[in-house]
């Protein structure tokens, strides 16, 4: 098994490809170890010391550091996604981790559904899939006096670039199409 690594604008965070599924659909972001207790993958990523935070997408694994240099890290996180996909276990097990489709929480008036509908389809057809390149996802949180609300996760979050990456991508995009958009902010 061959697992590629990338580096994404996040310092903080690399991105495995391990060559193989890892989600049939959606994401799912985990923050603490004690998250992961649902996916036998996050698990065995958080028992390495100096792991923070783990996010699944569809072909890739985001991990996010916090103390160690990533020369130290790499061997030991490739070690882990190999031997979990060796074990035959499932990435998640039930009701692990905060999934993109966790809508609890968005917010927007009834009279902003057209326009928010819109947010979402640009999001996902234009935003997400360059995101997810970079390692991580952005989703919808809400939408409240012209003001976009985002929730940036995997290697979006805390990124260096993520303030740019909103007001200068995200933003100009939605405002072209969408008029009455003003502003996007992070959640």
């Amino acid at each position: 098994m061959f697992i590629q690594t990338e580096a994404t604008p996040n310092p903080t965070t690399l991105k495995f490809i391990p060559g193989r599924p890892v989600l049939d659909h959606g994401t799912l972001e985990f923050r603490a170890a004690a998250d992961a207790g649902g996916s036998p993958l996050a698990a065995r990523l958080f028992d390495i010391e100096g792991v923070t935070s783990v996010f699944f997408g569809s072909d890739f694994i985001s991990v996010t550091k916090g103390e160690g240099e990533w020369q130290h890290l790499k061997p030991a996180i490739l070690g882990a996604i190999m031997e979990h996909y060796l074990s035959d276990q499932a990435v998640e097990g039930g009701e692990a981790g905060k999934s993109e489709q966790d809508s609890d929480g968005e917010f927007f008036a009834p009279e902003d559904a057209d326009t928010v509908n819109t947010i979402k389809e640009l999001l996902e057809t234009r935003v997400r899939p360059a995101v997810a390149q970079d390692g991580g996802d952005i989703t919808f949180q809400g939408y409240r006096d012209g003001i976009v609300f985002l929730h940036m996760r995997g290697a979006c979050s805390g990124c260096p670039s993520s303030t740019a990456t909103l007001r200068h991508g995200i933003e100009n995009l939605l405002r072209h199409f969408i008029p009455e958009v003003q502003e996007v902010r992070p959640v």
